[in-house]
């Protein structure tokens, strides 16, 4: 009984100092996987609505983040084109306690800057980010704010300047949504540049995807092309622009490439991914710690290129110009 119990007590002591070694090698990590050491980012994603050109930009935002090594746990969300929604998407981050947002439209950072002035946010596919009140100017934005905004300074000028040289005295069709504020803003933008043109402009708003081809319909009969610019609620709803341009026979101008690809003529644009990707850098460098928001002046893009669909131009009766064959660069 006597060696029983010492039996007993001496493969409990090796039991124990197997645990203890065990739990040694874990500290000083000499034997640990290093994955399971790696910080993971929290990182609240959301736009107001899914389509190609804000998806690009998430996606570019996502490429940078895995090219800077950072690990990151994404909660995406998208407001479904619904205002409404804006806010309490970006209150759930704030509750969650993400490590930074990343909102994807003017009506996305509003909310997220809304809900939080703690939170660093960066933000993209936003048009006039000193009008839409998110910073105070594009060098200082201060706050917890920054971001890149998808609206070449000359794009809507050049675009203007594209309709006046190859429809000269067009009347100009806008449909777009009056409650996006980055909507608005181009529109003045286009009314101002087209001052002393020639050209006219004749506007239908909208509130929602199904009002775009009543809208694009009325509009029809009475001007000569369409210009739909980068807002999310009509591009969301393109396809019934581009069969009213198609059947009528009237130029789709737009405003970014992807637009571009469904079936539109053509746009003096950016590519989406591209700053989605630079927005992604500036990410990195606030999640690594090395940075703040307020450090980052506001970006614009880089550059811009005009865009053709050929196809586009022939579903829509467009008369082609031997100009385009050298200045233009060709999307399918």
């Amino acid at each position: 009984m006597k060696k029983l119990v010492v039996f007993i007590i001496t493969i409990g002591m090796l039991v124990l100092a197997a645990c203890g070694t065990s739990d040694s090698d874990s500290d000083t990590g000499e034997n640990a996987n290093s994955d399971s050491d790696e910080k993971v980012y929290k990182v609240g994603a959301t736009q107001i609505v899914e389509h190609p050109s804000l998806d690009a930009a998430y996606e570019g935002f996502q490429e940078a983040l895995k090219e800077a090594g950072l690990n990151v746990e994404y909660d995406f969300q998208s407001a479904q084109s619904d205002q409404n929604n804006v806010k309490p998407i970006s209150d759930g981050f704030v509750a969650d306690d993400v490590d930074l947002i990343f909102a994807n439209s003017t009506a996305s950072a509003l909310g997220a800057l809304q809900a939080t002035g703690e939170i660093p946010i960066v933000f993209t596919s936003v048009t006039d980010a000193v009008d839409a009140k998110l910073v105070p100017s594009m060098e200082e934005p201060g706050g917890n704010i920054t971001g890149v905004v998808d609206l070449h300074p000359k794009a809507i000028q050049s675009t203007v300047q594209f309709i006046v040289d190859y429809f000269p005295d067009a009347s100009v069709g806008m449909v777009y949504n009056a409650g996006e504020q980055n909507s608005v803003r181009q529109v003045d933008t286009v009314k101002e540049a087209a001052e002393g043109t020639g050209l006219t402009i004749e506007e239908r708003t909208v509130a929602n995807t199904a009002e775009v081809q009543q809208a694009a319909t009325t509009l029809a009969g009475d001007v000569d092309v369409f210009y739909i610019i980068t807002d999310n609620t009509v591009v969301s709803a393109l396809d019934s622009v581009i069969g009213v341009a198609n059947d009528q026979d009237i130029p789709l101008i737009v405003g970014e490439p992807d637009s571009l690809a469904k079936g539109g003529f053509a746009t003096f644009g950016i590519d989406y991914k591209t700053i989605g990707y630079r927005t992604g850098e500036i990410a990195a460098e606030i999640l690594a710690g090395d940075k703040s928001p307020s450090d980052f002046p506001v970006e614009y893009p880089t550059e811009i290129q005009l865009f053709i669909n050929k196809q586009g131009a022939e579903e829509q009766g467009v008369e082609w110009n031997t100009d385009w064959d050298e200045s233009a660069q060709f999307i399918d």
